[in-house]
């Protein structure tokens, strides 16, 4: 005698649930990966937009209570802001630290500003730039 097979025939009864299952899957899948590539695009564009103000040190010049610091800023007309510089002393202290603000329609600064220390400074460190 045989036995009775337990499986269906295939084709006839359509897909079972473990293929249905597999699709859902696969589907809510790639709608999530979508939805992540469009958040982290999204982010990227306004940090990159919202980023209206650029400085570099050009050049420093340190005495004993300050350091005199040559700054260039670019930023977009009428845009305001501040940058923060700070100094350091030989020993890795820091001496000095100060925010510095940018206002009115230029959109290029050229502007040495004092940064007052507490001993002699030995840099000019520009830690960042920020829009209001």
């Amino acid at each position: 005698m045989s036995t009775a097979s337990t499986r269906l025939p295939e084709g006839r009864y359509g897909r079972s649930s473990d293929a249905r299952a597999d699709r859902r899957l696969k589907v809510a899948g790639a709608v999530l990966a979508a939805l992540v590539l469009v958040l982290v695009g999204y982010l990227a564009y306004h940090y990159v937009v919202q980023n209206r103000i650029s400085a570099q040190v050009v050049t420093f010049d340190a005495s004993a209570d300050a350091v005199k610091v040559h700054l260039e800023v670019h930023k977009d007309a009428g845009a305001s802001g501040y940058c923060t510089l700070r100094s350091q002393a030989a020993d890795g202290a820091e001496v000095g630290r100060a925010d510095f603000r940018f206002t009115g329609s230029a959109t290029q600064i050229d502007r040495v500003v004092t940064l007052r220390t507490t001993a002699r400074g030995t840099t000019a460190e520009l830690l960042g730039c920020h829009a209001d």
